[in-house]
């Protein structure tokens, strides 16, 4: 669920079901299916693309094309259900992430193959992205600095009926794409917001699953982008682990206080310090504003590398040098992590108006960002097209398949009472918490054997976890040096 913003969009940081099946649209006229390489994968794959209908309650209206990749089993002499990757964001491009992918789940794919689909509204499956002549700078402007007509322009360029690129319709796209490539049943993996995509999964299309893994899960009952709670959560955890280590707690003995301290001081008045641009050598203005600072600071504490350097960079904010600080931004400068016409859209229209004022109010009462992780969809969503899920999209999933279950203690979006939420009501499924990761734990943990094994036995409550505890505690850098 992470939020990058692509462009001058970087100055902040209803459907019906119907009884159609994906699966008359998956026939061989609608198939392309060809070699290919993406990325730094050597050897070769397979790129494909399947036509479907834009709205599948109108078959014989407009269509778009679904964009994915297919990462064949390095031994395929005896055929194994495919693993199935759900992207997330939402807003992330499956095939965008092949390379990345191949290397964490390179046991699995010794004898599986990975299938990688660009969801609809992302990547080249009709992505909703809009340009802009005009590149404003993220280092000049405050974080609230968005311009209501920037938003209705950018929404004038998506092509289509918006309403349609929502969670159900990329699920009916994932099982079409199944069905086009022979298979029986399919696997899934989703992180992040492919967990919410992998739970309508579960809900729509459960005989087309044999197993499921949903690692840092977004759960129907909980909507995505109230972030106050979960980012201070794990900002406090970052505090007490620095305070745990003896030479963090060396250099950061009042941590808590120091970063308060620049909140205060920013939100009393934003500093412009003169730096040179990192890309452009460029002189420019660096405006830092309260915003920003924790905005910056909340995405660090994703991942172990990002949350080793908050410690110093507030503490050298506390001094009055901002340097460190602009290292994080330009360390993310150009990254398109994701697609946010689509982010807004399914975040705009399928969880934010469950929110009542009152849930907004309790989640911004926090001592991290206070209601700064609402700032975007404030700012964003009443720009954006209109539409509403079902209900029956909003019911507990129960599906009696087998699903593993994976939180990270330290995570700033999905802490491991989100995934409480599914174990409750999945009848065959197991919940590991690893006490030292954060986001989506099988990118930077053994969890990526534990969730082969998975495959195998598709026993979840038997799996060898011993490896999750040599995951080494947190330790933070303690000088501008890298020193830790």
């Amino acid at each position: 669920m992470k939020i990058i913003w692509k462009r001058s969009w970087k100055k902040i940081i209803t459907t019906v079901l119907v009884s159609l099946s994906a699966n008359s649209w998956a026939s061989d006229s609608n198939l392309t299916l060809e070699n290919c390489h993406l990325g730094e994968i050597r050897s070769k794959v397979q790129c494909g693309k399947l036509i479907v209908p834009e709205n599948y309650a109108k078959p014989e209206g407009d269509t778009i094309t679904v964009n994915f990749a297919v990462l064949p089993a390095i031994d395929d002499s005896e055929y194994k259900t495919p693993l199935m990757f759900l992207a997330g964001g939402p807003g992330q491009a499956a095939v965008e992430l092949a390379t990345g992918l191949n290397r964490v789940f390179k046991e699995v794919r010794k004898t599986r193959d990975i299938i990688l689909v660009d969801q609809r509204g992302t990547g080249e499956s009709s992505a909703l992205k809009c340009d802009f002549e005009a590149v404003d700078s993220v280092y000049s402007l405050r974080a609230d600095a968005l311009d209501p007509q920037e938003v209705k322009d950018c929404v004038a360029q998506f092509k289509g009926d918006v309403s349609q690129y929502n969670s159900e319709n990329a699920i009916r796209d994932f099982d079409a794409v199944r069905t086009a490539l022979d298979h029986e049943k399919i696997n899934i993996y989703g992180g992040s917001y492919g967990t919410r995509a992998g739970l309508v999964f579960m809900r729509m299309f459960p005989e087309s699953l044999d197993s499921v893994v949903l690692d840092s899960v977004g759960p129907i009952e909980v909507p995505i982008g109230m972030f106050g709670q979960s980012g201070a959560r794990s900002f406090n955890l970052l505090v007490d682990n620095c305070k745990k280590s003896e030479s963090c707690n060396k250099a950061f003995p009042n941590l808590a206080q120091e970063f308060q301290a620049v909140k205060q001081r920013l939100a009393k008045e934003p500093v412009t310090v003169e730096i040179q641009h990192p890309r452009l050598g460029t002189p420019t203005k660096f405006l830092i504003d309260v915003a920003k600072f924790t905005g910056n600071l909340r995405f660090q504490l994703y991942g172990m590398e990002g949350r080793s350097m908050v410690p110093l960079v507030i503490h050298q904010a506390y001094l009055g040098n901002y340097q460190p600080l602009q290292g994080l931004i330009a360390r993310n400068e150009g990254d398109q992590l994701v697609y946010t016409g689509l982010l807004f859209n399914i975040v705009c229209n399928e969880d934010l108006p469950r929110v009542s004022e009152q849930a907004r109010l309790a989640d911004a009462d926090n001592n991290f960002d206070g209601g700064g992780s609402h700032l975007a969809w404030d700012m964003v969503c009443p720009f954006f097209p209109k539409y509403r899920p079902s209900e029956d999209f909003y019911q507990s999933v129960t599906a009696d398949i087998p699903t593993l279950i994976l939180s990270g203690n330290l995570d700033p979006v999905t802490p491991p009472s989100n995934g409480d939420y599914s174990a409750k009501t999945l009848p065959n499924s197991h919940h590991i918490v690893v006490e030292n990761a954060s986001h989506t734990v099988a990118m930077s943990t053994c969890a990526s054997d534990i969730i082969n094994e998975f495959l195998t036995t598709k026993s979840p409550k038997t799996l060898d976890e011993s490896c999750l505890a040599d995951v080494p505690q947190e330790t933070f850098m303690t000088s501008v040096n890298g020193i830790q």
